[in-house]
C-alpha cells in the first residue's frame, strides 16, 4: 500500500491503530528485551551489576540526547514538508540530517569516554560496582554511531509508512540481543562487557536495515544528494529540543535518584530503582509507541491544514490514552510481586524495597501517558518551544522539586512518591498548554 494513502484514509480508531500498532508493539518489545537484558545481568552476574547499568544511564543519555533531538525534530519538519507537497526538498533534508547525526554520534562517543571515569570516581562506589560501570560503558560506547542511526531510522521508517518493517527490525534486534546476552555472559564468560556488546549489536540491526531501505528510490523517503540548509538544521534542533532536554534531564534525574538512594539505603536501593524503572518503562512504552505512531499523522494533517482530521485524531488519542492509563496502573499494582521476583530473590533487601517502591510509583501511570502524548503532539505540530517546556518541566523541574522535598519529609517513601508527584504537576501544565493552543492549531473547539 502506498504510504501516502495512509494519510488519506478517514481518521477512525481502527485506522489510527492500524498505523500505530506496529510502533506500539515495537516500543513494547524494546522495553521487554531491555528487561530481559537486566534479567540476564542480575541472574548471571548479580544485583551489583544491575546497579551498574542504572549508574551508567546518565552518560548514555548524554551520548544519545543530540541524536534524539534531531531524529524527532527532523521527522516532524520533513513530514510537514511532505504534507506541503515538497517531497524532493524533504528527501534532501532527510539525507542531510542523517549525515549530521553520524557526525554528532562520533562527537558524543568521544565525549562519553572523556566524562566516564570522573563521574564514577566521584560517586564513592564500591570497587566492584565501579568496575562494572567502566566495563559496561566502555563497550557500549563502541556502538554509538549504530545506536544513533537506529534511533533515527526507527522514526523515519514509521514516518514513511514502514512501521511493520521497523517492528520486524526491533524484534530481530531484540532476539539477537537476548541470544548474545546468554552466549556472551553464560558461555563466553564476558561478564557485563558481554551485556553491553549484546545490546550494541542488537541495536545495530535497525541501523543496517535502514541504510539498505533508504537507499532504494521506491520508498517515500530515500537518500538523495544532501543540501546544506542551516534553517532546516535549526528547525529540527529547535523542534526536537524537548526530546533532547528530556534525554539530558532524565540522565541528571537518574543521577539524583541514584545519589539519594545511595545516601538513604546504599547500593541495594540503586538496584531496586533499576527494577522499578524497568516496570515503569514497560508500561510507558505503550504511550510512547502510540505517540510515535500518531506523530507523523499529526504533522501531515497540520502541514495539509486539515483541521477536521487533526481534531478527530487528537480526540480519539486522548480517549485511548485514558483507557490504557487505568489498565496499566491496575496491572502494575496487581503484578508487583511477580514482576519484582523476576529480578531479585523474595528474601533479599532489594526485593522488599522494589515491591514497596513499585506500588507507590504505580500512581504515576495514571498521568504519564497524557504527558508523553502532549509533548509529542506539540513536537509534531512544530512547536518545539512548548514541547520543550513540557518535557523539561516534567523531567527536571518538577522531579527535582519532588526529589529535594519529599525524601526530607518522608524518607525512602518520599523518593518513591517523587515520580507520581512530578507527573501530576506535569499533567496540570500539559492540560493548560493544551487548552491555551487549542484554537491556534485547530485540534479542538
Amino acid at each position: 500500500m502506498d504510504a501516502v494513502n495512509v494519510y488519506q484514509k478517514p481518521v477512525t480508531l481502527k485506522n489510527i491503530l492500524k498505523f500505530a500498532l506496529p510502533t506500539i508493539a515495537m516500543t513494547m518489545f524494546m522495553s521487554f528485551y531491555t528487561m530481559v537484558d537486566g534479567l540476564f545481568v542480575s541472574s548471571l552476574i548479580g544485583t551489583q551489576a544491575l546497579s551498574a547499568i542504572n549508574l551508567t544511564a546518565p552518560v548514555i543519555q548524554l551520548v544519545t540526547a543530540i541524536s534524539t533531538m534531531l531524529a524527532t525534530g527532523g521527522s516532524a519538519v520533513i513530514m510537514k514538508k511532505m504534507g506541503e507537497r515538497k517531497a524532493e526538498e524533504a528527501k534532501e533534508d532527510f539525507t542531510f540530517l542523517i549525515l549530521i547525526n553520524v557526525l554528532a554520534g562520533l562527537l558524543m562517543c568521544g565525549l562519553g569516554y572523556l566524562v566516564m571515569n570522573p563521574i564514577f570516581t566521584g560517586m564513592n562506589l564500591s570497587a566492584a560496582v565501579s568496575g562494572y560501570c567502566v566495563d559496561y560503558l566502555s563497550r557500549y560506547l563502541l556502538f554509538t554511531v549504530p545506536i544513533l542511526l537506529m534511533n533515527n531510522f526507527t522514526l523515519y521508517m514509521i514516518a514513511s509508512g514502514k512501521s511493520t518493517l521497523s517492528l520486524i527490525c526491533s524484534v530481530a534486534g531484540g532476539i539477537l540481543n537476548m541470544f548474545l546476552d546468554y552466549l556472551f555472559i553464560a558461555c563466553f564468560h564476558m561478564g557485563i562487557s558481554g551485556a553491553a556488546a549484546a545490546t550494541g549489536l542488537g541495536y545495530s540491526v535497525t541501523a543496517v536495515a535502514g541504510l539498505f531501505v533508504f537507499s532504494q528510490k521506491k520508498n517515500l523517503l530515500h537518500f538523495k544528494k544532501p543540501v546544506f540548509r542551516l534553517k532546516v538544521l535549526a528547525n529540527a534542533a529547535s523542534n526536537g529540543c524537548s526530546e533532547m532536554a528530556s534525554a539530558l534531564v532524565t540522565g541528571i534525574i537518574t543521577m539524583v535518584f541514584n545519589w539519594t538512594m545511595l545516601h538513604y539505603v546504599g547500593e541495594d536501593g540503586v538496584a531496586a530503582v533499576t527494577i522499578i524503572m524497568y516496570v515503569l518503562m514497560a508500561a510507558s512504552s505503550l504511550y510512547t509507541g502510540y505517540s510515535y505512531g500518531a506523530a507523523p499523522m499529526i504533522s501531515y494533517y497540520y502541514g495539509e491544514q486539515n483541521h477536521r482530521k487533526l481534531k478527530k485524531l487528537i480526540a480519539v488519542s486522548l480517549k485511548v490514552i485514558a483507557a490504557v492509563s487505568v489498565l496499566t496502573a491496575l496491572a502494575s499494582f496487581v503484578l508487583t510481586r511477580p514482576l519484582v521476583s523476576i529480578f531479585a530473590p523474595a528474601a533479599s533487601p532489594v526485593h522488599h524495597l522494589a515491591v514497596t517502591g513499585n506500588r507507590i510509583c504505580t500512581i504515576a501511570l495514571l498521568f504519564i501517558g497524557f504527558n508523553i502524548f502532549a509533548s509529542g503532539m506539540f513536537t509534531a505540530l512544530s512547536n518545539g518551544f512548548v514541547s520543550a517546556v513540557l518535557a523539561f518541566s516534567r523531567s527536571f523541574v518538577f522531579m527535582l522539586i519532588a526529589m529535594i522535598t519529599l525524601p526530607i519529609l518522608l524518607g525512602v517513601n518520599g523518593i518513591w512518591l517523587a515520580t507520581p508527584a512530578a507527573e501530576l504537576m506535569a499533567l496540570v501544565l500539559s492540560g493548560s498548554m493544551f487548552f491555551r493552543y487549542r484554537k491556534s492549531y485547530g485540534y479542538s473547539m
